[in-house]
C-alpha cells in the first residue's frame, strides 16, 4: 500500500510542470501565430509583425483604460501590459536570433527603433497619469516598471546593433550579378 502512495506521489510530481506549462497564457492568437510562422525566415516582415502585435496590445490597454464598463481596471491593465511585455520580449528575441544569423537588419531595426520610441511614450503616459487611483495603479505598477526597463534596455541594444550593422555593411562588397 505504501508503495502505491509513493508511486502516486512521484507521478504527481512529474506531471506538475506540465500542468503549470498548460496554464500559461499565450498573448498571441492563432492568426498571429500563423502569420509569424509564414515569415520565419524573413526578418523584415517578421519584426514588423511583432511591432504590429505589440502596438495592438498597447492599443487594447488604452481602450481598457478609458472603458467605463471595466470593473477591475487595475487587473485588466496589468494583464494587457503583461501581454505587451511578452510580445515585446519575443520581438527582442527575434532581433537577437536574426543578428546571430548575420541577417541584414538595418531596415527593420529602424522600424523597430521608431516603435520603441512610440511604446516608451505610451508607457510613460500611463505611469504619469495623474487621475489614477493608487489602489488601481498598485495592481499594474510592477509590470509597468518591468516593461519600461525592458524597453529602455532593448532600445539601446537595438540602436547599438543598428550602428554595428551599418558599419559592417558599409565595408561589405555588394554581390555580383
Amino acid at each position: 500500500m505504501t508503495r502505491h502512495w509513493i508511486t502516486l506521489g512521484v507521478g504527481c510530481l512529474l506531471l506538475a510542470p506540465t500542468a503549470v506549462a498548460q496554464a500559461r497564457h499565450d498573448p498571441l492568437n492563432a492568426t498571429e501565430i500563423d502569420e509569424l510562422r509564414d515569415t520565419a525566415l524573413e526578418p523584415d516582415k517578421r519584426l514588423k509583425l511583432y511591432v504590429q502585435f505589440a502596438r495592438a496590445r498597447l492599443d487594447n490597454m488604452e481602450q481598457a483604460r478609458t472603458d467605463p464598463k471595466v470593473t477591475d481596471r487595475g487587473q485588466m491593465l496589468h494583464d494587457r501590459l503583461q501581454d505587451f511585455l511578452d510580445v515585446y520580449d519575443e520581438l527582442t528575441n527575434n532581433v537577437d536570433n536574426f543578428a546571430n544569423r548575420k541577417s541584414d537588419l538595418r531596415k527593420p531595426l529602424k522600424f523597430v527603433i521608431d516603435a520603441d520610441t512610440e511604446f516608451d511614450a505610451k508607457l510613460r503616459a500611463l505611469r504619469d497619469a495623474a487621475n489614477v487611483p493608487k489602489e488601481e495603479a498598485s495592481k499594474y505598477e510592477f509590470v509597468l516598471t518591468n516593461a519600461l526597463e525592458a524597453l529602455e534596455s532593448s532600445t539601446q541594444d537595438h540602436r547599438d546593433l543598428l550602428a554595428e550593422q551599418e558599419e559592417a555593411f558599409k565595408h561589405k562588397k555588394p554581390p555580383k550579378e
